[in-house]
């Protein structure tokens, strides 16, 4: 008999019926997408195929994921917390859909002082860059009176091009002046306008993250 494939599995305090908490998110932006059930089997089975399956508590059965929908989950990492009794899942999320109710997301509902100021009902929180990505898409589509982003977009590839290179010099010279504050405000400046171009020609900003993560690992250059 061969070794156990995941020994750490005997680290994991399951509950009383043998579950555990599991939480899938995202793994391009972070966002968290759904929480469900695992028990040894549903963790087993997901390591070996690479696809996420959980513990329906409803149905007491094993659940593969988008099994049905097509919304599968391509597992990208599993960790588990300082108690050992909640899991992370990093996955991707084929469909951008995790929800039964047809939303990329579970947590749609925001409370209080969110609910009040969310820019994207439905949407779960995701990086700072991703939510301003999502703000200037939101800007493009709806003009605002008087919003900077706007006049950026009603400019054209002329007014925008011509901040990126503008913004591009003022962070070299930031640079050059080894000014940790000013090295960051600047970027976040560069980072805004290359987001505006992105959106001024149709390009989503995941796109962006998927080249990044496709390059981890990749040849080094010579």
């Amino acid at each position: 008999m061969g070794a156990d494939p995941a020994p750490w599995l005997d680290q994991l305090r399951f509950d009383g019926a043998g579950l555990i908490p599991a939480i899938a998110q995202d793994w391009l932006d972070g966002a968290v997408l759904m929480l469900a059930w695992m028990n040894q089997e549903s963790i087993k089975r997901t390591l070996a195929t690479g696809e996420v399956h959980y513990w329906s508590r409803s149905r007491a059965e094993l659940w593969h994921k988008g099994a049905t929908s097509g919304h599968l989950q391509r597992l990208k990492g599993l960790r588990y917390d300082c108690d050992s009794d909640v899991l992370l899942l990093t996955v991707e999320q084929v469909g951008d859909v995790a929800c039964h109710t047809g939303r990329r997301s579970c947590f749609f509902t925001a409370a209080g002082s969110e609910a009040i100021n969310a820019s994207a009902p439905g949407v779960p929180p995701a990086d700072a860059c991703t939510e301003l990505a999502r703000q200037i898409k939101d800007r493009r589509d709806h003009p605002v009176e008087g919003s900077y982003t706007n006049r950026l977009l009603e400019g054209g590839d002329n007014r925008i091009l011509k901040k990126i290179g503008e913004e591009s010099a003022e962070f070299v010279m930031a640079c050059k002046d080894d000014e940790a504050d000013g090295i960051a405000g600047e970027a976040a400046d560069l980072i805004f306008h290359l987001q505006v171009a992105l959106a001024q020609h149709g390009v989503e900003w995941r796109r962006v993250l998927e080249v990044l993560a496709a390059r981890r690992g990749a040849p080094r250059r010579s």
